[in-house]
């Protein structure tokens, strides 16, 4: 029986040695971004069945059976894979995934997984993790139902100029007013400003009727003008081009230009289109009593921009502002589910592998299929809770030191045995 008790003690020496293993990376690693707390489970050791359990007889009781234990063992290693709380740090290049999920990461030909978010861009712009694994996805705005691939997002990036194709119009044309003028600026196919000017000219004759003629340095793009006429509740009724037809308003008006546009720019379009909203809707051009507001709401026209700045939304697209004021997505960062996130293999340096028990990676976008969504410009923290680690460490260390006393008293009552023989 000594004997028995002398391996049980070692092996739950050997035990507690791994639990206070376990406890120390746990705690040296609550600082590490994305880092995912392990715990042990422990299972007991059966070696010897003293006597069998028996039914009860004429005369006599049941019994029970009697065994006695070799010690203990570690029956497994467990992840937790609990949300660490996530903080801001305003680099755009930071990801936090808020839910479930991983990043995918491509290192030496092989894929894995990670939820440390704390990511760069190398020399030629890819997007990678610190240690140099490549950050998948999708690159621009490619179908995320295919292959995921690295993300680059080159410094140097510009897009091209657009010409402007439509000018829409908004805002408010003071009831009674007097002729006025507003201005805005279009772009040709080359990317120059070109100076739009609109003038307004009330009818002399006919109340809530007036006339818009647009001009690019003096030149007029419509013969006479359009001819707008208004409801008695401010509303756009009816427009004429060039003193043609009247055109009821039921919805949305486009009215292209009459005439040829301009020399000195470079045109591809043959005519601008002027569009107004259709009445009463957001942003619909009236005619209140109010102060003059009407112009040129928007135009879709834009010189050549550079890459301004980026970043990373909810659902994993990464889109970069530039100079021109315009905005583009450049790439969707991909993450990946698991049946089992238990069953990963925990290579180290924040990253999984996939094995049989986990399961194939079900990989997507965030924020789809039960994935979680990113937030950009921040990190998820360690869900290492120090106040549980210190009070296990404590436990481990008690439970570590009985183990050491059943050795000692095994050792003396051994002693005991050769000294009485």
């Amino acid at each position: 029986m000594p004997v028995i008790s002398l391996a049980a003690a070692d092996s739950g020496i050997s035990t507690m040695q791994t639990e206070i293993d376990t406890i120390g990376n746990n705690v040296a690693n609550a600082d590490s971004d994305g880092y995912q707390e392990a715990d042990v489970q422990f299972s007991d050791i059966l070696t010897q069945e003293l006597s069998p359990g028996s039914g009860a007889s004429t005369g006599l009781a049941s019994t029970d059976p009697a065994t006695v234990g070799a010690g203990a063992q570690v029956a497994a290693m467990q992840t937790n894979f609990s949300q660490g709380a996530i903080v801001q740090t305003g680099v755009p290049t930071d990801a936090a995934i808020q839910g479930s999920g991983f990043f995918v990461v491509s290192q030496g030909g092989n894929t894995y997984y990670t939820r440390d978010g704390d990511f760069q861009l190398d020399v030629n712009g890819t997007l990678a993790a610190a240690n140099g694994a490549v950050v998948q996805g999708w690159a621009g705005t490619t179908s995320t139902t295919g292959p995921t691939g690295p993300i680059t997002i080159p410094s140097s990036m510009t897009i091209p100029p657009q010409e402007t194709a439509n000018v829409t119009m908004g805002g408010n044309i003071p009831s009674g007013g007097t002729a006025f003028t507003t201005t805005a600026t279009m772009y040709d196919a080359q990317g120059n400003a070109v100076p739009l000017t609109l003038t307004y000219t009330p009818s002399t004759s006919t109340p809530n009727v007036w006339t818009m003629q647009a001009s690019v340095n003096g030149t007029n793009l419509f013969n006479s003008g359009v001819t707008l006429t208004f409801d008695s509740t401010g509303q756009l009724e009816s427009y004429a081009v060039d003193g043609g037809a009247s055109q009821k308003v039921t919805g949305q008006a486009s009215i292209a230009t009459t005439q040829a546009l301009p020399t000195g720019f470079n045109w591809n379009e043959k005519a601008i289109d002027f569009v107004f909203p259709a009445p009463t809707s957001n942003g619909a051009v009236t005619q209140y009593t109010t102060e003059q507001t009407v112009g040129a709401a928007s135009q879709d026209g834009y010189t050549e921009g550079s890459l301004q700045s980026w970043s990373i939304g909810q659902n994993g697209v990464i889109t970069g502002t530039f100079t021109n004021g315009q905005s583009q997505q450049l790439g969707t960062i991909a993450l990946a589910n698991f049946s089992n996130p238990g069953g990963l293999d925990n290579l180290g340096n924040l990253q999984y592998q996939t094995t049989a028990a986990s399961g194939l990676p079900q990989t997507g976008t965030p924020g789809s299929a039960g994935r979680g969504t990113l937030l950009g410009g921040a990190l998820e923290q360690s869900n290492v809770d120090l106040a549980n680690q210190l009070t296990s460490l404590i436990e481990a260390q008690t439970d570590y030191e009985a183990d050491t006393k059943v050795v000692s008293s095994t050792e003396t009552a051994l002693q005991a045995l050769v000294t009485n023989a």
